[in-house]
């Protein structure tokens, strides 16, 4: 009889809070993560501390927030009421407990579970909390979630308010560092949602004074065709345009928190929307038409909001508030209203929305012919057998495990055989290129459904029609290191860019990283990602240790590839910065100015590396 079968009243245990959330962490932060992706578990930690403080603030209770990261060690410090002084200890480490459950303190919060601060506590070495009431400051130290010391409370002439400092516990996210650009990110939203506050970090000041509008004009890459549309009352704000990018670009929030993966208030949106321009110019345009190239952000607050998971990234409510109206019905009459009366005021802009509803309607009509014979080569074309070698779970989809979702693109029989065969069949797929990419620079959109390799990626993808659908969290570049490879990687790289830039801005493309050499003696083995990865093994294992060069993924064979796809995997995300221009960074790598190309790469060379010294 198998033991381990065995189903007896021992093998019932129940765990305490501390032990759950650090046994299951996704279920509280999504993922761990080490930092390089924006979703990653470190920030939901920073967001969730910060998240009380903005709450305060709404609550019109501290017009600054102060955020300090040195290295691993995070300080939050806000000026708002500060937590009632016996209660600071069971805030930070009694499940289900905090003053959001009464509506009246807390009217639209960003969250009412209780939970946050918690998981923060649990998933931290060290933990500290200090609150600032009344001429009075109690503090709790922590470590995983459990209590070292309660100091008792001290007179404090400091301003009321919470300090809180953590530092993610290594042994559950391993080597991570915070990533300024996503923290930035983060707090500048903070700020473009609550005009008036200030958010100080490490000593730059971040602050706003036209909410969406400052938000729109801080990331878009280019200017729009017309100005803003910017319009708000007290329970929705809305910015508007567009430019010349291909597809559409949404920056959606709920009582401040940013729904990355939308839900309720950005489809009532775009509904509205389309029916609004419709309604004004008096034309049935084709929904696609009216929002092809749209770059847009809308906020609304939400009483007792309801999203999808603990992270907050999509709402799920369909009310305003208990008992009010519908989310979609709340943003419907307030976009046919406020939108078609700044149309009709803005005879300019209005003119320059419709000739590009205009021109996007002759460019689908175009290729609408093409398209329809693409999606039945790619109905038809043998995925499983040819190019495409899917897995089971996939980011559309419900399952717990949907973040892990990845495709690997590569390049070749062999490369795509090792990934293949090494790869974790349920949440791991594989897209196989033959051959080098087009080169699609300059060109339209008709080459994405004209070219078989375009045509089929994007059907495996399914992003025809935007993210909503996107079927893989990570898609990730794999080729080789080598020349050849580097070229294939820009290929796609510029595909990405052309046609479909927001997979690259929502943080959804990679390179995989993969080791150059592997050092070994009979006792140990060592995969280096560089020379100096390289020279350090060596004095590791010493200088007879044997040497490999990898020069190809085809040659590293399945069960080592398991090492470099597994839970190590490295890799590297493609960003785009907000002062980016796509068009002139296109034009630079892959247009038709080799000469400026051939003295750029040519400078570069002139500047040698220092050499690496083997002790």
């Amino acid at each position: 009889m198998d033991m381990t079968a065995i189903y007896s009243e021992e093998t019932i245990r129940t765990l305490d809070w501390r032990e759950h959330i650090r046994k299951r962490p996704g279920m509280y932060i999504g993922k761990l993560g080490d930092g390089s992706s924006p979703d990653d578990g470190i920030y939901l930690l920073l967001k969730e501390v910060i998240d009380n403080s903005i709450d305060e603030y709404m609550m019109g209770f501290g017009k600054t927030i102060e955020v300090s990261i040195n290295e691993h060690r995070v300080t939050i410090r806000d000026y708002g009421r500060g937590i009632p002084l016996g209660k600071v200890v069971d805030v930070a480490s009694k499940m289900n407990t905090g003053a959001k459950y009464d509506s009246k303190v807390f009217k639209k919060s960003v969250g009412l579970n209780g939970v946050g601060i918690k998981a923060v506590n649990a998933l931290s070495s060290r933990f500290t909390i200090e609150s600032f009431r009344d001429g009075k400051v109690k503090t709790a130290d922590f470590s995983e979630g459990n209590l070292l010391k309660n100091h008792p409370q001290k007179n404090d002439p400091g301003k009321n308010g919470t300090l809180i400092t953590f530092e993610p516990d290594p042994t559950m996210f391993g080597k991570f560092n915070f990533m300024n650009e996503y923290v930035e990110a983060m707090l500048r939203n903070y700020t473009y949602l609550n005009t008036g506050l200030t958010i100080i970090y490490n000593g730059e000041k971040f602050s706003s004074k036209n909410g969406l509008l400052d938000l729109l004009e801080e990331n878009m890459s280019g200017e729009g065709l017309y100005p803003i549309i910017h319009l708000k009352n007290g329970e929705i704000e809305v910015a508007i345009t567009h430019g010349k990018q291909y597809g559409e670009e949404y920056f959606s929030f709920v009582n401040g928190q940013h729904t990355t993966q939308g839900g309720t208030h950005q489809i009532a949106f775009k509904e509205a929307l389309v029916r609004t321009i419709r309604d004004f110019f008096r034309k049935d345009f084709d929904a696609s038409d009216i929002r092809t190239s749209i770059i847009a952000a809308i906020s609304i607050k939400v009483e007792e909001p309801v999203f999808e998971s603990q992270t907050k990234t999509k709402l799920g409510s369909k009310d305003i508030a208990p008992g009010g109206p519908s989310v979609r019905n709340f943003i419907m009459n307030f976009l046919t209203s406020k939108l078609d009366d700044y149309l009709h005021k803005h005879g300019e802009t209005a003119h320059i929305l419709l000739r590009k509803i205009q021109e996007s309607e002759k460019e689908r009509k175009a290729i609408s012919g093409i398209k329809k014979l693409a999606r039945e080569r790619a109905r038809k074309a043998n995925f499983h057998n040819k190019k495409l070698r899917d897995c089971r779970i996939h980011y559309n989809g419900k399952d717990e495990r949907k973040n892990e979702s990845t495709l690997f693109i590569t390049e070749g029989d062999s490369a795509s055989g090792s990934i293949t065969k090494s790869r974790d069949v349920n949440t791991q797929a594989v897209f196989s290129l033959r051959g080098k990419p087009l080169n699609s620079f300059g060109l339209t959109k008709k080459v994405v459904y004209e070219n078989e390799e375009f045509n089929l990626l994007q059907a495996a993808l399914n992003i025809e029609d935007g993210l909503d659908g996107l079927r893989y969290k990570n898609v990730v570049v794999a080729t080789d290191a080598d020349v050849d490879g580097m070229h294939i990687r820009l290929l796609l790289l510029t595909f990405f860019l052309q046609f479909f830039p927001n997979l690259v801005r929502n943080g959804h493309l990679y390179i995989l990283q993969t080791p150059l050499f592997r050092v070994r003696n009979k006792k140990e083995t060592i995969y280096c990602y560089s020379e100096e990865e390289k020279a350090a093994a060596l004095r590791s294992l010493g200088q007879n240790a044997e040497i490999t060069r990898f020069k190809g993924l085809g040659e590293i064979s399945p069960d080592e590839f398991k090492h470099f796809i597994g839970p190590d995997i490295r890799l590297q995300p493609v960003r785009l910065k907000k002062d980016d221009d796509l068009h002139d960074i296109l034009s630079f790598y892959m247009g038709k100015n080799s000469p400026q190309r051939q003295d750029f790469i040519i400078d570069r060379l002139r500047v040698e590396e220092d050499p690496v010294e083997v002790a």
